[in-house]
Formats: structure tokens, C-alpha cells, sequence
């Protein structure tokens, strides 16, 4: 499921892929459910491609959401993560991600996850075990 959600830079919000055209792509926003074109000079990112730097090496971001999910019980998360201070969100990264590198995850970084993560479970998005089963699968 991840794999279709994508961040698009200059843009807020999460987009679902929905059709690819020659030199862009279709997008749906997954707040308003707006289509709109995503050029391929702009930044793209797919949700399924990123990573959590932890102590160990990295952690896919469908295990960080998994964690998230656990916490909040399949809720969001309840303080506004664009207020909150660094020590707040670092505290609740902790909590989710303990081995979390505290060096080069920045407090922009948890606000995103958190932002996103928000705005995944808000769109019905939140089956985010099955992105963890299939990158178990491809490991294998």
C-alpha cells in the first residue's frame, strides 16, 4: 500500500498514484481527493521507499507506522506534531522507535512521520502490516 502513497515536494499532504502519463503522473490527495498531475521534474517520493535511521541500520517506515498504530491503538496521534517542541517529539519517537539515531533524525523528520502518519489512519489508510509481511517476503 505504501508503495502507492507518495510525498511530493511544494506540495502538502499525501498523494495516492492513480495513473502515469508520459512525464507525469495522475495523483489523488488524500485529504480533499483532488486529482491533480505530478511532473517528473518535481521531487516524488513513495512512502514504501523510506527509511527510519536507527542504531542498527534503518527501519521501513510500514514498521515505524506499525509501532504507531500499536501506541495509539489504531488512533492518531493525539498532540499536533507542527506545535510540538523537539523534546516532545523526540520523547514520542522514543517511545515508538527506541533505537531511534538521535543524530541524524531531526525533529522535521518526526514531524512528518507523525503528520503523515495522521493523515493515513484520518484517510482509512492504515493497513500498514501488510507493507511489513511483503517486505518480509521480498527479503526471503
Amino acid at each position: 500500500m505504501l508503495k502507492k502513497i507518495l510525498s511530493i515536494s511544494g506540495k502538502s499532504g499525501l498523494f495516492e498514484l492513480v495513473s502515469q502519463g508520459k512525464n507525469m503522473l495522475i495523483v489523488e490527495s488524500l485529504t480533499d481527493h483532488k486529482k491533480l498531475p505530478a511532473y517528473t521534474n518535481e521531487k516524488i517520493l513513495s512512502l514504501g521507499d523510506i527509511a527510519m535511521y536507527t542504531q542498527e541500520g534503518e527501519v521501513p517506515l510500514a514498521e515505524v507506522f506499525v509501532a504507531m498504530k500499536k501506541k495509539e491503538e489504531g488512533k492518531l496521534v493525539p498532540f499536533d506534531a507542527k506545535k510540538a517542541d523537539s523534546k516532545t517529539l523526540s520523547d514520542y519517537l522514543a517511545a515508538v522507535l527506541p533505537t531511534y539515531d538521535r543524530e541524524r533524525v531531526y525533529s522535521s523528520d518526526i514531524k512528518k512521520l507523525i503528520t503523515w502518519y495522521n493523515i493515513l489512519v484520518e484517510a482509512g489508510r492504515d493497513d500498514f502490516e501488510s507493507d511489513v509481511r511483503k517486505d518480509e517476503e521480498n527479503k526471503e
